[in-house]
């Protein structure tokens, strides 16, 4: 493997749970009670295909983009709050000491991913990064993963994530996926969508590095025969 696309939300930063709480109190203040549990399953697929994947196509129609524009304004207020995720930074450098090329795979706008990167000391170990004007569809479709991938310069690649969705563009790009469990998916679900190997956290994965890059490999190989 040459690079590895690393997901944010939920993989480097604690997050997923904050953008849970923002949907549910938009769709709340528009009388739409959603349970936060189908909120969160549904964190990591990007805005555009989030409020009907959650309300359904007529609640789309009417006020999809009321909805995102309130999400946004809501979790503007929580972005204070967030904090990396252990071994958040040192996986970035691990990766990177490993001779990878590394680029951030984010569909969020600027002003959500520029502290992001701050707080996981990113912008001096990656080679680049994605944001949503980067691409007109978000996860699960591929697109996300196909910019990053050209910025590497490399389709011998892998993913790191934290959803289902992650797992699933990657796929769909045809690279392999290594999970975390922080961003609350469980691992059979992650092993199910065919995440190659699920780690605790960004430090385990951090840790386990060559046993997660032979993975990577055992995985491309077998896609080619």
């Amino acid at each position: 493997m040459r690079a590895s696309i690393v997901d944010v939300d939920g993989t480097l930063v604690d997050t997923n749970y904050h953008h849970a709480l923002a949907w549910y109190r938009a769709f709340r203040e528009r009388e739409i009670v959603i349970p936060l549990a189908t909120l969160h399953r549904h964190v990591g697929m990007g805005g555009d295909k989030y409020v009907a994947a959650v309300a359904g196509d007529e609640v789309e129609e009417r006020l999809g983009d009321d909805l995102r524009d309130r999400w946004e304004e809501l979790f503007d207020e929580m972005i204070g709050e967030i904090a990396p995720l252990p071994g958040a930074h040192e996986l970035l450098r691990a990766l990177k000491d490993a001779g990878l090329t590394v680029v951030i795979a984010s569909s969020s706008i600027e002003k959500h991913l520029d502290p992001m990167l701050d707080l996981v000391g990113a912008r001096e170990i990656v080679d680049g990064w994605t944001k949503k004007d980067d691409v007109d569809e978000s996860k699960p479709h591929p697109e996300l993963v196909e910019v990053a991938l050209e910025r590497a310069g490399t389709r011998e690649a892998f993913m790191v994530g934290d959803t289902t969705w992650d797992v699933e563009a990657a796929e769909r790009a045809g690279i392999p996926t290594l999970a975390v469990l922080t961003g609350g998916f469980g691992r059979d679900e992650l092993e199910a969508a065919g995440a190659v190997g699920v780690f605790d956290s960004a430090a385990d994965l951090a840790g386990n590095l060559q046993e997660a890059l032979d993975r990577t490999a055992a995985a491309a190989l077998g896609s080619k025969n």
